[in-house]
């Protein structure tokens, strides 16, 4: 248990924080989820969930919610899908 009353007050703003972050976390899970999903369909639909799936995730790096590199990471794995599903 945190000693200063700095820290006290430090543990109820990382929880605050948390709380806020969990909702953008899991909308941007969900956003992927649903572009991965609609790959396999025509591709006005796959474009368009690509799109929101890639701006969830680059406002929740623009926010710090998680690391740049991560949603670069993600989008790329996305992206990939995709082209090897239009390939095909």
């Amino acid at each position: 248990m945190p000693n200063t009353k700095s820290a006290i007050k430090m543990m109820r703003v990382a929880e605050r924080r948390r709380v806020r972050n969990k909702t953008v976390r899991t909308s941007v899970r969900t956003f992927v989820k649903k572009a991965e999903q609609a790959i396999g369909e025509s591709t006005e639909i796959t474009a368009e969930a690509l799109r929101l799936a890639v701006r969830a995730l680059d406002k929740a790096a623009t926010k710090g919610i998680i690391h740049r590199n991560n949603a670069s990471r993600r989008k790329s794995r996305l992206m990939k899908k995709v082209s090897r599903a239009s390939a095909t």
